[in-house]
């Protein structure tokens, strides 16, 4: 029997939290992956993120309710459809001492959105940013953000977007700052050892952060540690043992384990994440919208989500979470109804069913069964095919002729803003678009939503593009599911957040 990574790591003596000088004051977070880089500007990866939050500010974040509110700056306004206009806060420093100024922004921005800014190539999260195309120090404390075209989007996209210091970047070098941080952030980097940990201590020099989010002031931990667990078993041991405080990425399965225990409860939130299988709507049988619709009748999501999911997601019948701008709640629900998917199929020329295949990853393999168990009593008789997850975006999303017949997938939502999800996925060819869907009516929708600076106008052009996406079922509509955490009773201060954030600057232990 293979030994987990968890009690390996308690069997080496170097490597225990004694051996690290773990004070009581100090957090640890049982964590899923290691992060990539502790570079902000080269990565796109939520899970390094996470990490790098708790190092480095961004100009605006989010409060517990996913508002957008200022962090770095003191205030912002939009001056035109183009241009944007942002005051910093006087006196912030990077953990080295310097004061951050306008210069420190233009250099953060310029780093991700001009090619072969970093290192001779050019930063993976420039993607982010849309249409900017500059930033201007206007003053030592005001910068201005310039659009090629207008982007509603852009304040909503800030947040992902953590600022680095221009001289500290200057002095170290691009591949320095893998492995090094000179943050604006309520904690300091003290120790990475790849695949084992990242030591992070409170900086006494700190801002306060967010004035929307109180308390403002410096960390109330003295340290973090973010110790990678990567099998869900062993971090669930973990905290129930008491050498973790927080657990993420708990399985649904394992939420009784916690909630029996004396020590832990079970945290919740419900995250950003459509889940969805991706119908090809370039070939037959799914470019039917009968036979599309059928398959959505077909799905029983309540019993899904009650039997495999423990009720922690909410059902959908569109692109959008509930939580996110411009929501619809009147669209048509596509109930559980095996005679009407059959009638449906039966019109579309398909009386005696069809035979499909079902792509899935390895790690959905139980859902994608599931679904394909009751597609099959529908008459779309379904053959789940497991496989790795690059080659299944490489066939969905980069190969023009599609091939496939369903793929369960997902997208994620953090900004919780329609463009970051609807455009990417729905609109004609675009970047995410696995189930080939074209319709003029929603492309001309979002490309107007994209520039629409009035917010309920705005609203209104996505609530349009909902209805007809409803309609038209290019995908079977399934979830968002919700985060789950174990959390011990000891940590105060700390919710889980939407955008699955672990922000441990107002958190400690009582």
């Amino acid at each position: 029997m293979k030994t987990s990574h968890y009690l390996t790591w308690l069997a080496t003596p170097l490597l225990t939290f004694s051996a690290m000088n773990v004070q009581a004051a100090d957090i640890r977070v049982g964590f899923g992956l290691d992060a990539l880089t502790l570079d902000p500007g080269n990565h796109r990866s939520r899970e390094t993120e996470t990490i790098v939050r708790n190092m480095y500010d961004g100009l605006l974040t989010r409060d517990a309710k996913m508002k957008v509110v200022p962090e770095l700056v003191s205030s912002w306004k939009q001056i035109d459809p183009t241009n944007y206009e942002f005051k910093l806060k006087q006196g912030v420093k990077f953990h080295s001492g310097d004061e951050m100024t306008s210069e420190d922004i233009k250099f953060t921005f310029d780093r991700i959105i001009k090619k072969d800014m970093i290192d001779g190539k050019s930063s993976p999260r420039a993607g982010l940013l849309g249409p900017l195309k500059d930033v201007t120090a206007v003053d030592k404390y005001t910068v201005r953000f310039t659009l090629s075209a207008p982007w509603a989007i852009l304040p909503s996209m800030l947040p992902f977007q953590e600022v680095v210091s221009k001289s500290f970047v200057q002095k170290v070098g691009d591949k320095a700052m893998a492995t090094q941080v000179n943050g604006t952030g309520p904690f300091k980097l003290v120790d990475w050892r790849r695949g084992d940990s990242i030591t992070m201590e409170r900086f006494a020099g700190y801002y306060g952060g967010s004035a929307e989010i109180p308390p403002v002031g410096p960390a109330k931990a003295d340290r973090v540690i973010f110790k990678i667990i990567p099998e869900n078993a062993s971090r669930v041991a973990a905290l129930l043992a008491g050498d973790v405080d927080i657990a993420t990425e708990l399985p649904v399965h394992m939420m009784k384990q916690i909630e029996s225990s004396k020590n832990s409860v079970v945290m919740k939130v419900r995250g950003t994440r459509s889940f969805f299988v991706s119908l090809n709507n370039t070939k037959p049988p799914f470019n039917n919208p009968l036979v599309r619709q059928a398959a959505n009748h077909a799905i029983d999501k309540k019993l899904l989500i009650s039997r495999i999911m423990q009720n922690t997601a909410t059902p959908i019948n569109g692109v959008l979470s509930p939580d996110a701008f411009g929501f619809d709640a009147s669209l048509k629900t596509y109930d559980y109804n095996l005679a009407q998917a059959k009638q449906l199929l039966t019109q579309a020329g398909y009386p005696n069913g069809i035979d499909v295949t079902l792509d899935v990853e390895g790690s959905f393999a139980e859902t994608a069964q599931a679904i394909g168990s009751l597609l099959t009593k529908a008459g779309i008789r379904t053959k789940v095919v497991v496989g790795e997850g690059t080659v299944l975006r490489t066939k969905w999303l980069q190969d023009k002729n599609k091939t496939g017949d369903m793929w369960y997938t997902s997208w994620g939502n953090g900004s919780l803003d329609p463009e970051d999800i609807f455009a990417p996925t729905l609109k004609t060819s675009d970047r995410g678009n696995s189930a080939g869907y074209s319709s003029g009516v929603v492309d001309g929708l979002l490309s107007a939503a994209s520039i629409e600076t009035d917010a309920a106008k705005r609203a209104d052009l996505f609530v349009k593009a909902q209805k007809q996406v409803n309609a038209d079922a290019p995908w079977i509509f399934l979830w968002v599911p919700e985060d789950v955490y174990g959390v011990s009773k000891r940590l105060k201060g700390w919710q889980p957040s939407a955008d699955s954030r672990v922000n441990l600057h107002r958190a400690y232990i009582q």
